[in-house]
């Protein structure tokens, strides 16, 4: 299989209800942080807006915000906290053009597929029984092609820590090149580095599953020693750390968000316990991927596909698609993402060490 890059169809701008359709209102903000009334909200779709006689796209969106034009008619897309008096918001709540606004969700759709008209068809979700066969494949070729042209941002669960294949693996792909971002929590990145000093995840052996004596104390003395050190980076050097997930996100430069939660313990001093700090932090990278892997973790999963626009515009004002996987062992995570329509997923029911072990054979990054 060679990877081909869908082709966006922007709206046929010259339809004469496009053509006559009004400019976009617009209504300056009062208080900071407080939208107008009638804002408009965005959806993770392609969006433009006219102003001035010109459709223009927003370049950079996320769902659940508004629509600021700037001076110079560039539109940002901006979260209702973030607005500043005198912003110009766009108002309306039509999507069709008739005030200015056009959402358009089909631009990457083929024009020519055609429709199955069967009425009655098995397996229209994604269960445990659905074949995921060609899901890896594509997957696969994605993945090498982003390797050399596009972002690929992994949010990801503590299990990988949990398990000695899946947290080589991953070591594996993040030295490979396959990662250029991760987003996780205080859990993998503890108990990863748990696993590089002591072989243990929760005081158990990573590979043998025995019971250390003692063993619950395990994450909290590299914790403890993490915060002594200073750093994440500081720990790898001063313990001579030499395998894992945060060694090989270490070792290659390759940048990662920790946001916090009410039940960490610690914090490792890398985390980010403000969670709308932990929120911007996290948009920059989920606005700057071509691809995102979501593994085992609800909560930053849904965060990230509210973040995370269905397309990007690139440097050259080509638009192109930004894939979205979440994989989770329960089919409740998987179709809460879809369910909130956050963006057109593809899911894999499985757990997290056997899918990554699948993907990094198959790039032949680890046999």
């Amino acid at each position: 299989m060679n990877w081909s890059m869908p082709t966006y169809h922007e709206p046929d701008f010259s339809q004469d209800f496009l053509q006559q359709a009004p400019n976009c209102a617009l209504e300056e903000v009062v208080i900071d942080g407080v939208a107008p009334d009638n804002y408009h909200s965005t959806s993770m779709y392609p969006e433009y807006f006219k102003y001035e006689g010109q459709w223009r796209i927003a370049p950079k969106s996320r769902m659940d915000s508004s629509v600021v034009i700037r001076d110079d008619g560039s539109v940002e897309v901006v979260e209702n906290r973030n607005l500043k008096r005198g912003d110009r918001v766009v108002l309306g709540r039509s999507e069709d053009g008739s005030e200015g606004v056009l959402v358009h969700s089909t631009g990457f759709d083929d024009p020519d597929a055609s429709q199955n008209s069967d009425q009655f068809v098995f397996r229209q979700g994604r269960s445990r029984e659905t074949s995921f066969a060609r899901d890896y494949d594509k997957l696969m070729e994605l993945l090498r092609y982003e390797r050399e042209y596009g972002k690929v941002l992994w949010v990801m669960g503590p299990a990988f820590s949990f398990d000695y294949d899946a947290r080589f693996a991953m070591q594996r792909m993040i030295e490979e090149g396959y990662v250029d971002a991760v987003m996780a929590g205080n859990a993998l990145a503890t108990h990863d580095l748990e696993g590089a000093l002591l072989k243990t995840a929760l005081g158990q052996d990573i590979y043998t599953q025995h019971q250390h004596e003692g063993g619950h104390y395990h994450h909290l003395d590299v914790i403890n020693k993490v915060r002594r050190s200073g750093s994440i980076h500081a720990f790898i050097e001063e313990y001579g750390i030499s395998d894992g997930i945060m060694y090989a996100l270490d070792k290659k430069n390759v940048p990662y968000v920790l946001t916090g939660s009410i039940r960490d313990d610690g914090p490792l001093p890398e985390v980010i316990g403000d969670a709308y700090e932990g929120q911007a932090a996290m948009r920059e990278y989920a606005q700057e991927a071509t691809c995102v892997i979501c593994l085992a973790t609800m909560l930053h999963t849904i965060a990230t596909g509210n973040m995370t626009p269905s397309y990007k515009v690139l440097d050259d004002g080509t638009i192109r698609p930004v894939y979205f996987y979440a994989i989770d062992a329960d089919e409740f995570v998987v179709n809460k993402l879809l369910d909130r329509g956050s963006l057109t997923a593809t899911t894999i029911v499985t757990n997290v060490q056997d899918f990554i072990t699948i993907i990094a054979k198959g790039l032949g990054v680890w046999s």
